[in-house]
């Protein structure tokens, strides 16, 4: 029988939503409902998505022509701070689905009508400024380790990350950080924007449940953490385009892990 946790604070019951413990099973129950999902719409999902792929691609041109190599990296790794907030339609249309809905992509925009929407606006406004700060901090690092060096080309600037002992130690400080940056983000946005998007709740409420959700699960969400990182890292790898598949299936997985995670 799962465990439940009780948010303390006054209020009504939905004021005070029930946390439950779950387990490596409950990832994959929730991973395979959402390639369900995506196996449904996945034309819907696609054109969702296909914004991502793109941009990551005119980010790459951008950094190319304007020298500024160092930030590749980070730009990448940035996809996972902004995603919670980027997925919002996919959670609604997950929700359709589950209500037995209309789910078509054009449904999406719902998202727009709904009661919550100044709460998630503001949450994703939170999740931009997170995303710059990170930038900031990792081209602070790498003028701490480097200084003024600047890479003329891509060949130049892998050498000097990976064989020399200045780019190991960019490496590992910005993984170490790049940790910090995503754990907080997940903490606050795992359960917090399929919340905003099921009930009538406010976003410190929804917050709120997720921070219970993670500290309650800290070795599970830590896992369902390393699997969006590894499958965005799959994504990546084909040019970007790779996330016009990994994008749908962790949005609406990330729906069905709300509802394992937050009790009726």
């Amino acid at each position: 029988m799962a465990k439940l946790h009780a948010i303390p604070g006054a209020g009504s019951a939905e004021d005070n939503p029930v946390v439950r413990t779950i387990g490596v099973a409950d990832l994959k129950a929730a991973l395979a409902r959402g390639i369900d999902d995506f196996s449904a719409m996945p034309t819907h999902a696609f054109f969702i998505a296909l914004i991502y792929p793109v941009l990551g691609l005119f980010l790459a041109a951008a950094i190319f022509g304007n020298n500024v190599l160092p930030l590749l990296f980070p730009l990448m790794a940035g996809f996972a701070l902004i995603g919670p907030f980027a997925a919002v339609g996919l959670y609604e249309l997950s929700r359709r689905r589950e209500r037995g809905e209309d789910f078509s992509w054009a449904r999406a925009s719902q998202v727009l009508r709904s009661p919550s929407i100044g709460s998630i606006a503001a949450l994703g406004i939170f999740l931009l400024v997170i995303f710059l700060l990170w930038l900031a901090t990792a081209q602070a690092l790498y003028h701490m380790v480097f200084g003024a060096y600047t890479p003329t080309s891509v060949t130049g600037f892998l050498h000097e990350v990976f064989t020399t002992r200045q780019g190991w130690t960019l490496i590992l400080l910005g993984n170490a950080i790049g940790l910090v940056f995503s754990a907080i983000v997940l903490s606050i946005s795992v359960v917090s924007f399929p919340m905003l998007l099921d009930r009538n709740v406010s976003a410190a409420t929804a917050v709120q449940t997720s921070l219970q959700a993670v500290s309650a699960n800290p070795g599970t969400m830590a896992l369902w953490g390393l699997i969006v990182a590894a499958a965005l890292i799959v994504g990546f790898i084909p040019m970007f385009f790779g996330l016009a598949v990994v994008l749908p299936i962790l949005g609406h997985a990330t729906w069905h892990l709300y509802r394992r995670l937050v009790g009726p």
